[in-house]
């Protein structure tokens, strides 16, 4: 779904392919960066362009936050100049260690985090987009929308999205078919 718009100044809204959105709705984003790392790298061979992917999921409404959740390692290369391009993205980070177990075992889990800080930020909400395809994130869904009556938008590649998470969704986006969201390498 692309988000083409138009403004209506009468009404102030923007009306976007398949959903009315009002100019003056308050969003916040919070992005799994290891999921959709993963998925343009798998499905594409390709990564993602984050300027452009935070256009097009704020749609010319007002972002309140934008939040990147990513893993640290001590051993990847370029990991810094990919978080400090993150951040010039206009996304605020949120930094896990990665966790290495003794048996060999790597963790690198941001959901319950992402999670908190969506029902933390809610109040300040009216839209909370969630970029990622995780079928984890469908509890804290449900929550958004019956608990605290947000609208909550998924956008992830749609291939690699649960399709539970996609249908819960009050508006889903697939990336794949949102314009200049995947660099190819």
């Amino acid at each position: 779904m692309s988000f083409g718009y138009e403004k209506n100044n009468r009404e102030n809204t923007l009306i976007m392919k398949g959903n009315l959105g009002y100019v003056n709705q308050r969003i916040g984003i919070f992005v799994d960066v290891q999921n959709l790392y993963h998925s343009a790298r798998n499905l594409y061979h390709a990564r993602v362009n984050y300027p452009e992917l935070i256009k097009n999921l704020v749609a010319g409404r007002q972002l309140i936050r934008a939040m990147a959740y990513v893993v640290k390692s001590d051993t990847a290369l370029g990991e810094s100049a990919f978080f400090e391009a993150l951040e010039k993205s206009g996304l605020e980070l949120r930094i896990k260690d990665l966790q290495i177990y003794p048996d060999g075992l790597k963790k690198a889990d941001w959901d319950v985090g992402m999670a908190v800080d969506a029902i933390r930020m809610s109040p300040f909400l009216d839209v909370v987009v969630l970029v990622t395809g995780d079928g984890d994130f469908l509890p804290l869904i449900d929550y958004l929308k019956w608990g605290v009556g947000r609208l909550v938008e998924v956008a992830a590649f749609k291939r690699t999205a649960s399709a539970k998470v996609q249908e819960a969704a009050d508006r889903f986006t697939n990336l794949e078919e949102v314009p200049r969201v995947i660099l190819r390498k």
